[in-house]
C-alpha cells in the first residue's frame, strides 16, 4: 500500500469511527486468566467506544468468531468471547468492521500487518513467578558495593592475572582504572548483609548479585569453581601460605591465593554465609537472585586448572590443561590434540584464553554437571529466588542446541523450585527463547532501556555516540516500543528486568551531559561534569511507570557517575551520598509500589511531540497518566486521557500524585480538572508528572482464578 493510499485509509477510519478508542492488550482485564492452564478456558475482550462499530471478530488461524458485547462502561463497549484452551500457544487478532470499512487490531494497534508475530497470545502453562511481577530490584556488583569483613580482602601481590598481579585498592572512593579487572575494593557478601536495611527502607524487593562464584576477577565472570561462594566474598578461616614475589607470575607460587580458595573450611564457610544472606533477604520478605554464567568459565577453573592451582591439590582431579586423561577434557575444545601436558590451544569464547568456551555438545558430563549446578543454588539449603544467565544465547556451538539447553535448564530449575526466575542477558529479538519453555524474561535492553536513553539523553549506552535526531524524537521512541515489546508475552514482559544502567553500560546520569567518551580517553571527571539530575528523575519516572521490574544499578540513587565498564563500576559513595536524590528515589519507588496498576496494568500511548510524551496505565479501577515533558522550556499539553477508560460524558478530576522538574520533585497533591476527557497541563522545564483516579468497581481483577471461583 502506498503512502497516499495509507492516507485515505487512516481518514475513511477516522470519518467513520474512532479509532483511538480500540482497544485489547494482554493484560488481565483483556484476557483473563492471565497464565492459563490446559483445559482451561480463557475469556478475551476487546474495546470500542458504545455503538461505534457493526461487529468485532476474534481471529485464530482458521477460526474466525465474532464477538458479544460483554458489558458497556463509561461509553465504551467491551466485547468479550470465551476460548477453551489445550496445550498448544493460540495466537490471535481482532477484526473491526463498521459500514465497508475493515480493519484490524493486533500488538501494533490498528494495523494491516497481520504477522504472527505481531499477534496476542496465550501460552497454557506458561507461568511466571509472582513475586517477580513489577518487583522493585537492585543490582549489586559485589566488590563495589560495601566491605563488610575486612578479613577476606584481597592482598596485593596474592596472584597474577592477565597482565599484573592482583592488587588491594586501599582508597574506596578511587575511580577505577581503564584495565581494572585485577584491582579489588572489598566488597563482600557481609557487606551486603550489613546494608540489608538500607535496601529494605529504600523499597528494595528483589536483590541481584553479579557473579559471586570463586573466580580470578573483580567481576567474576570468569568463574573458577561453581560449587563455592569465593572466599574473598565469603569466609577465609584458614589463611596459610605466601603472597607472590615482585615480578613473579607463577601462580603456582601463590599459595595464600591457593590455600584461600580450594581449602574446604573456607569454601563450605562461605557457602554458608551465602545461605544466611539469603535467610536475611527472606526474612525481610525479599528476593534474591544470582548470576549464572554456563556460556564459558575462566582460565583458573578446576575443570582446566591452567594456573595449576588445583595441581597438586589434594581432593581435585587433574585439568583439563593438566593432563590429556582428564575427566574434564571434554569440557572443552582443544584446537591441537597433541600438546600436553599443558595443552594452551583451546577455544576462548571471542577468543579470549582466560574465558574458556564450554563444550556442551561433545560432553554430556559437563552437561549433567552444570545442571546440577543450576539445581543446587535454588535448592535448600541455599534457596536462591532464581538465574539471570549471561551472555545466555551465546551458549552452545548451534542454535538448536542452545534451545535445547535451556529447555533443559527450565526444567530442572523449576522442578526444584517452581517459584524460580529464569532471566537471560540478551540484546536483540528473544521471541524464540519466551515460548515458555525456556527463559522466564530478559534485561529489557530494546524495549526499554535503549529507546528510553536515545529519547531522553540522545545517547547511546556505552556513551559512544550521541544522536541529536534521536534525542526527544517521540516518533523513534514510539515506533520502538510498539514494535519491540511484542517480542514479550504479558507474563514475560512483567518481570523483564527495566534497567536505565549497568555494569556493562554507562551510568545514565552521565548520559545526561551527552558527552561522548569512555574514561580511557575521556578521562573520569568528565563523567561527572554537566550531568542533569532533572533529566535522569525523568528518566526514573519512566522507569517506576512502565510495565516490568524497575531495576536499580548500585550508586544510582546516590548519584553516582561513570563512563562504560570499567568506569561504571565506581564504589558506592557511602557517607557521600546525593541526600535529595537519595531521597526522590525513594518517593518513586513507594508510587510504583503504591498503585497496582503498575504491576498489571495496561499500556497506552495518548500523546506525542518534539521531546514530550504521555502514556496511560490502567484497568477497571485505575487510571494513571504519565506525562513526559524533556524540553527546556515550559509547554502546554492537551491529553485525552478518555482513552485510559475515563467518561466523556462527565467532567471528572485526576490528582498529580508525584512530580519532577528542572528544579527539584514533588510528592504534593494537586488536582487536575479533565474536560469532557481532555486533560490539559502546563508542564514546567524537564518535568515528568503522575497523575492518578481511582473509581469503584464490581470486579477484582487481581483476585487469583481460586479466589475468583469461590466469589
Amino acid at each position: 500500500m502506498d503512502n497516499e493510499k495509507k492516507q485515505q485509509y487512516v481518514t475513511q477510519m477516522r470519518a467513520v469511527f474512532n479509532k483511538s478508542a480500540l482497544f485489547a492488550d494482554e493484560s488481565l482485564q483483556y484476557k483473563m486468566p492471565l497464565e492459563p492452564e490446559p483445559g482451561d478456558t480463557v475469556t478475551i475482550r476487546f474495546r470500542t467506544m458504545r455503538n461505534d462499530v457493526d461487529a468485532v471478530y476474534f481471529i485464530s488461524g482458521k477460526l474466525r468468531e465474532q464477538m458479544k458485547i460483554e458489558y458497556t462502561r463509561n461509553g465504551f463497549d467491551y466485547y468479550g468471547i470465551k476460548i477453551p484452551v489445550g496445550t498448544e500457544a493460540i495466537h490471535y487478532f481482532f477484526e473491526i468492521q463498521c459500514g465497508k470499512i475493515t480493519c484490524y487490531f493486533n500488538k501494533l494497534g490498528v494495523t494491516r500487518e497481520l504477522q504472527e508475530v505481531y499477534s496476542f497470545g496465550i501460552v497454557p502453562g506458561f507461568k511466571t513467578p509472582e513475586w517477580a511481577k513489577g518487583a522493585v530490584m537492585y543490582q549489586i556488583y559485589v566488590d563495589r558495593f560495601y566491605n563488610g569483613d575486612t578479613t577476606n580482602d584481597i592482598e596485593t601481590g596474592e596472584y597474577f592475572y592477565i597482565d599484573r598481579q592482583v592488587r588491594k585498592n586501599d582508597k574506596w572512593s578511587a575511580v577505577p582504572e581503564s584495565m581494572d579487572v585485577s584491582n579489588f575494593y572489598g566488597g563482600d557478601l557481609q557487606g551486603v548483609i550489613d546494608k540489608l536495611d538500607y535496601l529494605q527502607d529504600l523499597g528494595i524487593q528483589v536483590i541481584y548479585l553479579n557473579p559471586i562464584f570463586v573466580s580470578p576477577s573483580n567481576h567474576k565472570y570468569d568463574i573458577q569453581d561453581y560449587d563455592y561462594v569465593d572466599p574473598h566474598f565469603g569466609k577465609i578461616v584458614k589463611d596459610d601460605g605466601e603472597l607472590l614475589q615482585p615480578d613473579d607470575k607463577d601462580n603456582t607460587h601463590a599459595t595464600r591465593y591457593i590455600n584461600r580458595v580450594t581449602n574446604m573450611e573456607n569454601l563450605e564457610a562461605s557457602n554458608q554465609l551465602l545461605i544466611k544472606l539469603v535467610e536475611e533477604v527472606h526474612r525481610r520478605g525479599m528476593r534474591l537472585i544470582l548470576d549464572g554464567v554456563f556460556n564459558h568459565c575462566g582460565s583458573f577453573n578446576k575443570w582446566l586448572d591452567r594456573e595449576r592451582i588445583y595441581e597438586k591439590q589434594e581432593g581435585y582431579e587433574k585439568g583439563a590443561y593438566i593432563d590429556k586423561k582428564s575427566p574434564y577434557h571434554t569440557f572443552f575444545k582443544f584446537l591441537n590434540e597433541h600438546d600436553w601436558p599443558y595443552n594452551e590451544f583451546y577455544d576462548g569464547w571471542w577468543g579470549h584464553n582466560t574465558l574458556p568456551k564450554l563444550n556442551y555438545e561433545e560432553s554430556p558430563k559437563l552437561m549433567d554437571d552444570i545442571m546440577r549446578v543450576a539445581r543446587k543454588w535454588v535448592s535448600p539449603p541455599f534457596n536462591v529466588d532464581g538465574w539471570r544467565l549471561d551472555v545466555a544465547a551465546d551458549l552452545g556451538h548451534t542454535p538448536n542446541f542452545n534451545h535445547t539447553f535451556w529447555k533443559r535448564f527450565r526444567q530442572v530449575v523449576k522442578e526444584a523450585n517452581p517459584e524460580a526466575i529464569v532471566l537471560a542477558e540478551h540484546y536483540g529479538d528473544a521471541r524464540s527463547w519466551l515460548q515458555g519453555d525456556e527463559w522466564d524474561t530478559v534485561m529489557n535492553y530494546d524495549a526499554f532501556m535503549e529507546p528510553v536513553s536515545w529519547f531522553l539523553t540522545g545517547m547511546e549506552k556505552h556513551s559512544d555516540q550521541f544522536r541529536a535526531d534521536l534525542l526527544g524524537n517521540a516518533d523513534v521512541f514510539y515506533d520502538t516500543m510498539v514494535y519491540n515489546t511484542p517480542q514479550f508475552y504479558r507474563q514475560s514482559l512483567d518481570v523483564s528486568m527495566n534497567e536505565l544502567d549497568n555494569h556493562d553500560h554507562s551510568r545514565f546520569l552521565t548520559r545526561t551531559n551527552h558527552c561522548v567518551g569512555r574514561i580511557g580517553n575521556a578521562g573520569a571527571e568528565a563523567a561527572t561534569e554537566n550531568i542533569n539530575k532533572a533529566v535522569l528523575r525523568e528518566a526514573v519516572i519512566m522507569q517506576m511507570t512502565w510495565p516490568g521490574a524497575p531495576t536499580l544499578y548500585y550508586g544510582d540513587e546516590a548519584g553516582l557517575c561513570g563512563f562504560t565498564d570499567p568506569d561504571s563500576r565506581r564504589a558506592y559513595p557511602w557517607g557521600h551520598e546525593d541526600r535529595e536524590l537519595l531521597r526522590f528515589y525513594k518517593n518513586a519507588i513507594y508510587i510504583h509500589r503504591k498503585y497496582p496498576v503498575f504491576i498489571h496494568g495496561s499500556i497506552k500511548f495518548l500523546h506525542k511531540d518534539f521531546n514530550l510524551i504521555s502514556y496511560g496505565r490502567f484497568d477497571r479501577h485505575e487510571q494513571v497518566v504519565v506525562v513526559i515533558n524533556n524540553r527546556a522550556e515550559q509547554v502546554k499539553v492537551e491529553v485525552p486521557v478518555w482513552q485510559t477508560g475515563i467518561a466523556r460524558t462527565e467532567d471528572t478530576k485526576m490528582t498529580e500524585v508525584f512530580g519532577s522538574n528542572a528544579i527539584g520533585f514533588s510528592t504534593m497533591k494537586r488536582e487536575h480538572e479533565v474536560k469532557a476527557g481532555i486533560l490539559t497541563l502546563e508542564l514546567f522545564p524537564l518535568s515528568a508528572i503522575v497523575l492518578h483516579r481511582e473509581e469503584d468497581s464490581d470486579f477484582d481483577f487481581y483476585k487469583t482464578k481460586e479466589q475468583q471461583k469461590k466469589a
